[in-house]
């Protein structure tokens, strides 16, 4: 819009000031709305292309991390169940090795009173704690000396028990029986060692208590709420913790007698445990530990929680970077943007004034014509008062002049208007408008009179059922009357100009034709670019293509032209019927 602000006070020595003012405030604010919605977007795509990669990555490396950590917990859990069976076999091998060196201690086996007895067990108590008593058998079974808390055992014969039958038909030289009640009715389990002397078989067994065995598990344990148990190979505890089953009891867990060790994922009392197992060597018994795995794969949990925090904390930064450094740079595009966009305004604003400069000097006489009739009109008003003339001075006759004055001021009035109409700088605004009004519009009035009196034709070829489409009537108009401006221009004296417009593929086409001097290639090449002109010195600006090229793309039309040396010039505007590009 433009606004003309005129003083009406007038200071001594001072003229009235006038100011120009463009109004761009709704393209400047449809900028501000686009550029917004540009940052988001490329903020929303940076970060997407820094984030998926780091979430994939992360994603990939997590889960090859987790399998790694899962692989290296049952590793662990296996290895420990193989040490700590090596221990206990260790433990076996050494207890049987305190009973048989008994037989090396001099032992008369002719002597089996109570004192040498009692000094066995002192002796193999000194090496372990978790001997409870120490026997002496002969070949035929019988116990016939004794040291411990059942003095009834004395002259008990175990010649039915499958330990001693074992040891009596040469097949082992010890044996480590499991654990069963026996004549005490008191879990224990029994080693047993044999040696030959003088031909006959002697045997030393020595009991050992299930309750320091088992305290000797615990001690050997590693980990927290590592449950370690002892089964025999037809699963019946051995040694087993009181809150978790009881001796002599099944254990809901048998491992596979082909597998000397292994590990596997189960459901236990506390939810899924990782539980191996080992079978030892001393013994038919298998070592049997368990862990909750949530003990077991803490170590992954707390890598995952670090890496999920690390993950978070470095989007957060890269987000708050990207946002800072895209909001800068859009803010400093958008504010390029918008002075060109007031500049382009102003551009616009500037070329419509010197087409009304260039149609002031072609209608200069039309102002005139009146202007004289005037002149001569109150010329013959003042003949008519005067009496030396002897006129007819009545009011009807004044009247009659009068009008003639009337009729050339209101035609002077009437071009003038036209002239600011022209020079009028509009608020930007898409309407719906009809391409063949528009064109009338702007060859009617102070174009018509230029070209008549430039002797040139103005030839209209419209196709009169074009559709109505949204476009600026100011700014499009501008583009006409620059390129008609052209045309005119490119005729010296006689000439024509044809004006055509028709509907193909959805497009408008304007086609502003002329038979003037033409173009050579080298001109078209450059009759965009700014301040370029075929004109004269001084007739022209350069400017008008070059607005009307950036118009028509913002209403993502298209411009061409084709013009020959000699042979006039065609200048093609084609606008979609669908305008809804940013003007």
């Amino acid at each position: 819009m433009n606004t003309i602000n005129q003083t009406n006070e007038k200071e001594p020595g001072k003229k009235p000031e006038v100011q120009l003012s463009f109004d761009c405030s709704d393209g400047v604010a449809k900028t501000k709305k686009d550029f917004v919605r540009l940052r988001y977007l490329l903020i929303a795509g940076v970060l997407a292309c820094f984030i998926i990669p780091h979430i994939l990555l992360s994603a990939y490396f997590h889960f090859q991390f987790t399998s790694t950590l899962k692989t290296t917990g049952k590793y662990n859990l296996e290895a420990l169940a193989k040490s700590q069976r090596n221990t206990i076999d260790l433990f076996l091998l050494e207890r049987k090795m305190n009973i048989r060196n008994l037989f090396y201690n001099r032992m008369d086996t002719s002597n089996s009173s109570k004192d040498k007895m009692l000094y066995y067990l002192q002796t193999l108590k000194q090496n372990s704690d978790a001997f409870v008593d120490v026997g002496f058998l002969n070949e035929t079974g019988l116990q016939t000396g004794y040291a411990g808390p059942f003095p009834e055992l004395l002259n008990k014969n175990y010649k039915e028990e499958k330990w001693f039958r074992t040891l009596a038909n040469n097949e082992k030289e010890y044996f480590i029986t499991d654990i069963y009640l026996g004549f005490r009715n008191k879990p224990h389990f029994t080693i047993a060692v044999k040696q030959t002397i003088q031909d006959k078989m002697n045997i030393i067994r020595a009991t050992i208590d299930p309750d320091k065995f088992y305290m000797f598990l615990r001690s050997i344990s590693k980990g927290k709420e590592v449950e370690t148990t002892l089964i025999n190979n037809k699963g019946t505890y051995q040694i087993v913790d009181p809150d978790s089953g009881n001796l002599l009891g099944k254990s809901s867990y048998m491992p596979s007698l082909d597998i000397l060790s292994g590990v596997k994922e189960i459901s236990g009392k506390t939810g899924k445990e990782l539980t191996a197992h080992a079978w030892l060597h001393e013994t038919p018994w298998a070592l049997i530990i368990s862990q909750p795995l949530r003990l077991v794969h803490a170590q992954m949990y707390k890598t995952k929680y670090i890496m999920t925090i690390s993950l978070v904390i470095i989007i957060s930064l890269l987000a708050i970077v990207v946002w800072i450094v895209i909001g800068r740079l859009v803010k400093r595009a958008q504010i390029i943007a918008e002075n060109s966009h007031h500049l382009q305004g102003q551009l616009i604003h500037a070329s419509k004034l010197a087409s009304v400069g260039e149609l002031a000097t072609g209608i200069a006489h039309e102002i005139n014509n009146p202007l004289a009739i005037i002149t001569s009109t109150t010329g013959v008003v003042r003949d008519l008062l005067n009496p030396e003339f002897n006129l007819d001075p009545s009011p009807e006759n004044i009247n009659k002049e009068l009008d003639i004055v009337d009729s050339a001021a209101f035609r002077a009035s009437g071009i003038t208007k036209q002239l600011l109409d022209f020079g009028r700088k509009n608020k930007p605004e898409r309407i719906l408008s009809n391409i063949n009004d528009l064109l009338d519009k702007t060859t009617q009035g102070v174009k018509k009179h230029q070209f008549d009196v430039e002797n040139i034709e103005l030839i209209k070829n419209y196709d009169p059922n074009l559709p109505e489409i949204n476009v600026d009537p100011d700014r499009i108009g501008q583009v006409f009357l620059n390129l008609i401006n052209n045309a005119g221009d490119a005729i010296s004296g006689k000439g024509k100009i044809t004006l055509s417009t028709s509907l193909k593929d959805r497009f408008i086409k304007i086609m502003i034709q002329d038979n003037g001097h033409g173009m050579s290639p080298d001109q078209i090449e450059e009759i965009f670019n700014p301040f370029f002109t075929t004109k004269d010195p001084g007739k022209g600006t350069g400017l008008g293509l070059s607005i009307s090229l950036s118009i028509i793309d913002a209403m993502n039309g298209l411009l061409e032209v084709q013009s020959l040396p000699g042979q006039g010039s065609l200048f093609t505007v084609s606008l979609p019927v669908d305008t809804s590009g940013n003007a």
